[in-house]
């Protein structure tokens, strides 16, 4: 269903009748002033800061998501990134001059950035206020109209939204599509101007294969199995402290977690003890107690990691109940590098270990694989450092941190390969939600363009000639 604007009592439109509604009122001009634009991210921030409890709840209960965990990865990351935007959003959108070149002088050459029409966001449901509301910030930002397609498998964070967004955001141009897979279809059969996906590869394809017959643009946000990369030049304390922390955030279920380690059976011994020590010290003896560690989404995943958990030697965790859709913090050593847990990104709370020779075998290993959304490598030894940088393609790399770099909104994120397509945060998600165009001025008179026109006489090609050979 789509959310129906409130207070009108209409009937529930179909998803083709809210798109025409949006398109309408882009064709209109509404989207487009700045003061429209810079409302739009004014009453998004007013929406997160003004009903954080609820969205809190909706977390719980969709994820066992803690209310300090929703509000530092999913209200306050999203509150940071409309600030970050809305503070540089005038001069973002300066037109940009660029140099013309001698032959078409007199003129002026620039570039301007326009909003593109009517733009999709298709949202997951592991991150779900962060991910189907962070990139409208940049889609609302480059003047669009915006359609919100929260993740039906998180139902109460998208009831929730299906909510409010309608009371805070212009509901003549911004909409929320619920609703499942019949849902999804009909929005992508839909004449859209860019559609930006978070999700797996498999979902992503078919969102490709929908957007090629109306030539949409798309944006991927997908994942992988991002690898993690320790050496013995690290205080393997610290940075067990790390790993955990990024590895069992959101039980796992995070696109850019650490989904395994690569590492000697040496360091391996170190640091399988330090993690399970870590595991106890973040959720205690039973994480199953814990207020901090969250659940599997659905059965489906759940069923799934479970079977995933006979590879390799069990240091940690293991436990499991499905009627809590509980799985343990466990972690794995010794996994063969063909095991099912390495066909597959986990995307739950399951961290096998991979050994490896040496920083030449993992990067072997890493480049013989799909390119990552991340790589995450644990080295003081500049070398091995630059080799990674330089040696290895992902996403994004993180040297001593991981999940740091999505903080960081100068930066751009997105993947590689079949980790994604496409990026936003910060300037990049405008950029992304905007069509650069090129703006060329020059006066009628003088008129040099003669200088280079025919008839080419024997004068004039030796004047092209002799000005090409100058720019060459």
């Amino acid at each position: 269903m789509t959310s129906t604007p409130a207070g009108e009592g209409a009937a529930q439109e179909s998803v083709a009748d809210t798109i025409a509604r949006l398109r309408a009122s882009y064709e209109e001009g509404r989207t487009k002033p700045l003061r429209w634009r810079l409302a739009q991210l004014d009453a998004l921030a007013a929406l997160l800061r003004e009903n954080g409890p609820a969205l809190e709840q909706a977390l719980w209960s969709d994820l066992h998501k803690a209310p300090a965990e929703a509000q530092y990865s999913e209200i306050g990351f999203t509150l940071a990134e409309v600030a970050a935007v809305r503070k540089h959003l005038r001069r973002w959108l300066r037109p940009s001059r660029v140099p013309a070149p001698a032959a078409l002088l007199p003129a002026t050459a620039r570039t301007v950035l326009e909003p593109l029409g009517v733009v999709a966001v298709i949202a997951p449901w592991n991150y779900p206020v962060q991910l189907t509301l962070a990139p409208a910030i940049g889609a609302l930002a480059a003047g669009n109209a915006v359609v919100l397609k929260p993740s039906e498998l998180a139902p109460a964070t998208a009831r929730v939204l299906g909510e409010l967004v309608p009371r805070y955001l212009d509901q003549t141009a911004v909409a929320v599509v619920e609703g499942g897979v019949p849902q999804t279809t009909e929005l992508l059969a839909q004449r859209l101007d860019h559609i930006f996906y978070t999700g797996n590869g498999a979902v992503g394809r078919i969102v490709l294969e929908a957007a090629a017959k109306n030539l949409t643009p798309v944006t991927l946000e997908l994942g992988g199995k991002s690898p993690t990369y320790v050496d013995d030049t690290v205080d393997l304390d610290a940075a067990a402290a790390r790993i955990v922390w990024g590895r069992f955030l959101n039980a796992g279920q995070t696109c850019i977690a650490p989904d395994y380690v690569l590492a000697t059976e040496a360091v391996q011994q170190r640091l399988g003890p330090l993690i399970a020590t870590w595991i106890a010290r973040y959720f205690g003896d039973d994480p199953k107690q814990s207020p901090d560690f969250g659940r599997v989404i659905n059965d489906r995943h759940f069923e799934r990691l479970s079977g995933l958990l006979g590879a390799g030697e069990l240091v940690s965790g293991g436990e499991t109940d499905a009627a809590e859709r509980y799985i343990a913090p466990t972690v794995l050593a010794g996994v063969a590098r063909d095991a099912p847990v390495m066909q597959q990104e986990i995307f739950g709370p399951i961290l096998p270990f991979v050994t490896v020779d040496g920083p030449s075998d993992a990067i072997r290993f890493i480049n013989a694989h799909d390119k990552p959304l991340a790589l995450y490598v644990f080295s003081e030894d500049a070398r091995t450092r630059r080799r990674f940088l330089t040696e290895t393609s992902s996403g994004a790399l993180g040297f001593g941190i991981p999940l740091g770099h999505i903080g960081v909104h100068g930066l751009p994120f997105g993947g590689v390969g079949a980790s994604g397509a496409g990026a936003y945060h910060g300037r990049r998600s405008l950029v992304t939600f905007s069509h650069e165009k090129a703006v060329l001025s020059k006066p009628l008179k003088p008129d040099t363009i003669q200088l280079i026109a025919p008839p080419y006489t024997p004068a004039r090609e030796r004047l092209i000639r002799r000005v090409l050979g100058k720019l060459s």
